[in-house]
């Protein structure tokens, strides 16, 4: 990986952290669509007039059925799932179920293409991370949890699929661009809900979290995130997920006292491990 390619992955692994912690603290105050509407729009209003200003727009032409697609799967319905899910679970835990983005993506391209040869390291992978989600479940999630994680798990698949679009449908338009669009696609949708669901009263912490989530995790994270992806391809971009679950574990657990459990202690080095290997390039045949 080159030394640009390095940057961007250490701040996208850095950026992605957060989210976990903000989207907890919003959805004390704001349900997921209000959420949705409050982290999209305001990106739209900054992200969409830069793109017509630099004329990237163009490069969208033709293009507009696999944008809308890429949105739905990538922005629109994971991030309400996700709000939706965090104000039963804890951020550390949505976290770690985002882990499972790279294993889900090896299964998925194994899928779409069934030619591929998946070498001894990515079944040793598969089988490390399968695993480690098992451990993790089994020991840290009770009863009517169950449900929550499995709207998590259809995140990660939304957020497998994301970037497969980015690279084979849109990788010749602007990051930019597609940024701009994406957001303000979402943020259209949700915004006859969360203008007349909107609170009349929100703490500063809310106001704060939903700036963060807006700016950083959103109008800058994908920008850099579609550089990412152009710099080193859709499968090893995903590989961020190792380290952001690490940071939004760690932010959980110093700034909302989440416990670090014994099956985040057991589950998540496994997942990780696995994850590593699934990604691996080695033993892979050309059409990988």
């Amino acid at each position: 990986m080159s030394r640009r390619g390095w940057f961007l992955f250490i701040a996208m692994c850095l950026i992605w952290g957060i989210p976990y912690l903000c989207i907890r603290v919003a959805v004390r105050e704001l349900d997921p669509g209000c959420l949705v509407f409050a982290r999209t729009m305001p990106a739209a209003l900054v992200l969409l007039p830069l793109a017509w200003r630099r004329g990237t727009l163009s490069s969208l032409r033709g293009k507009m059925g696999w944008l809308l697609a890429y949105s739905v799967i990538e922005f629109g319905i994971p991030w309400f799932l996700m709000s939706t899910a965090e104000r039963h679970i804890s951020s550390s835990l949505a976290g770690l179920i985002i882990c499972t983005v790279p294993l889900i993506a090896v299964t998925i391209n194994k899928v779409i293409h069934p030619q591929q040869i998946i070498g001894p390291h990515r079944l040793v992978g598969l089988g490390l991370g399968t695993l480690g989600v098992a451990i993790l479940v089994g020991l840290d999630v009770r009863g009517s949890a169950a449900g929550w994680v499995g709207l998590m798990l259809l995140v990660a698949v939304g957020y497998s699929i994301g970037p497969m679009i980015l690279s084979y449908r849109l990788h010749e338009s602007s990051g930019l661009a597609v940024a701009a669009v994406s957001v303000t696609a979402v943020a259209v949708a949700y915004a006859p809900w969360g203008m007349t669901h909107w609170p009349s009263h929100l703490h500063p912490t809310t106001w704060l979290a939903c700036g963060v989530l807006t700016v950083i995790c959103t109008a800058v994270a994908f920008t850099l995130f579609f550089t990412l992806i152009q710099e080193v391809g859709p499968s090893r971009s995903v590989v961020v997920t190792y380290a952001n679950t690490g940071v939004a574990v760690l932010l959980g657990t110093v700034f909302l006292n989440e416990r670090l459990t014994v099956g985040i202690l057991v589950g998540f080095p496994l997942v990780v491990i696995g994850s590593y290997y699934a990604t691996s390039r080695r033993n892979v045949s050309p059409e990988a």
